[in-house]
Order: structure tokens, then sequence, then C-alpha cells
């Protein structure tokens, strides 16, 4: 079949058919690559693949990231430690089987605490509750475009503390003490506006709200200043929502876009299994790989 792609919205995301990862080919696997490059997240629907199938088609983007395992119910999928679950189920003695539970999950990049984050993650939906559970996605590049000339004035050279104390689901990552103190708290810095590595773009690099903190402010004026900034690059047009059906993929740009999770019954199950390609380099800004 001939890979076809319609874009989901006009600033972000792209569904595309034509394609099987399943017997996936070098060929299909560029084509499919400059489409995401371009749309940041891509839906693949209908896919028949076992974890062995999920997991080339992961590699084929780069070394995977192993999960942490560590707290909150994060385990690898048995036999593929590359691969994680994320599940509200539990066992018949009350253990998590997978991460993030039923709960919300607020907008964030994923691991952005990290030195040198993660470059793309990707879903594989195996089930679904009968509500709730969509993800959301938010265009960074899209946010950095619209900014208001001032805001993009002030933002310009500044860097944000990623807070590594808490994940996703709020929960405080193994090995480290709660705070709710920004400067304080243990995290990494990284520019506000960096480059996609390989493309070029410019983006805004946000990581997550809670604990956020710009390097060299006042707290008061960093906490202003950044609830700006997320209540810009949050607002609706630059979003897209994804409503799961079972067999869906769904990769996306771990430098260009936030995403988040709604909540969904507890007595209800979800359970997709998840990669996540390593990234090569700190985020940075090179204005010399500008897109035109």
């Amino acid at each position: 079949m001939t890979i076809r792609h319609s874009p989901i919205n006009p600033v972000l995301g792209a569904e595309v058919e034509g394609v099987d990862l399943a017997t996936l080919s070098a060929d299909e696997f560029r084509q499919l690559h400059r489409i995401w490059k371009q749309y940041h997240v891509l839906v693949l629907r209908n896919q028949q693949l076992d974890n062995a199938q999920f997991e080339r088609f992961s590699r084929m983007l780069g070394e995977l990231d192993p999960p942490p395992n560590q707290g909150a119910g994060r385990k690898s999928v048995p036999g593929h430690p590359d691969l994680y679950v994320v599940s509200n189920r539990k066992s018949a003695q009350g253990e998590p089987l997978g991460a993030l539970g039923d709960g919300e999950a607020q907008w964030h990049t994923d691991m952005s605490y990290q030195a040198v984050p993660p470059i793309a993650s990707m879903l594989w939906a195996l089930e679904l509750p009968e509500s709730g559970g969509d993800t959301s996605f938010a265009s960074m590049p899209a946010a950095l475009r619209s900014l208001p000339p001032e805001l993009a004035a002030r933002i310009a050279g500044l860097s944000i503390k990623h807070d590594g104390t808490y994940d996703s689901g709020g929960n405080v990552r193994e090995g480290l003490a709660p705070s709710n103190d920004p400067v304080t708290s243990v995290g990494t810095l990284h520019p506000i506006v960096i480059s996609e590595p390989e493309t070029g773009e410019p983006t805004l690099y946000l990581g997550r709200r809670r604990n956020a903190y710009i390097a060299g402010l006042p707290l008061a004026e960093s906490e202003r200043l950044l609830d700006e900034i997320w209540a810009h690059a949050t607002a609706e047009p630059l979003t897209l929502r994804h409503r799961w059906r079972v067999g869906d993929v769904v990769l996306w740009n771990n430098l260009t876009t936030m995403h988040r999770r709604d909540a969904f019954p507890a007595d209800q199950f979800r359970t997709l299994h998840r990669s996540q390609i390593k990234g090569t380099r700190a985020p940075r800004f090179e204005p010399s790989q500008e897109a035109a």
C-alpha cells in the first residue's frame, strides 16, 4: 500500500495510512520519519503487532531508553526490558502492574529533568476504558511562533530548571525527598528556546510546570513568567486531543511537544506499552540550523 497522511489540525499531528509497522521496510520508515518530523505527532491506527514487532519499529528511531523501573508501578514488559507498561491494573496482591494509574497526568515533556532527555516517545494501545484516558498534545514550535513579541523578547536567552522530584502522575521519584521549593529542588537547566536537532526548527522546551524555575529570577517573577508562558503554550488552538482505539500507535517528538492525559474511571482498565528513544545531546538552540 502507498503511505498516505492527513494533517489532524493546522499546527500539529498527522494520521498515517498504508503502514504496517509489523513489516515496515527501510524505505517505508524513511517516508514515515519525514512525515513525523514535519508534524511532530503521528497516529497509526489498527496496528496488529506483538511486543517484538513494536520494539523493532521503536529501534528504527534510535537507541531505546529503558524504563526507570522505580516506584509508582513502573514495570518493564515481560521479556522486553526496554519497553514498559502504562496501566492501572493490579495483581491479586494489589501490586501495580504498570505506571501512572488512572489519574490525570498534567502537561509535561518526558524525562526533561535529565541532562540529555529522550527525543521521542511512543504508545501502543492494548486495552482501553469506556471513557476518559484521552491524550492531548501541544505544539511547542507553534507556541513559539505565536508568542507575543514582548514575551518572546523577555524569554530570549533564559533557561528553566526542569524539576526531577515528581513524575507526571505527581509521584515522588524513588530516592528523592518531596520538595515544593522550585529554587532548591533537584533538577536540570535547559534553555527555554531550543532547536530540533535534525530539522533545526526553533521550539519552546518547557518540561513540566510543577517546581519549574527560571534561573536567575526572583521566585515570584519566575512564577509569573512561567504562568504566562504555560497559558499561551497550552491554549486550545495549539493542541490536539487523541481519543484512543485499541491497536493505535502514537509517536511524538519529545523535544517539540508537551502532552497530558485525562483521568478515567478507576474500575475500568487502560493498558498501553511504551517505548522511548534516547537523546544524543543536551537541548540547545543553534541559530545556524534554523529552519527557513
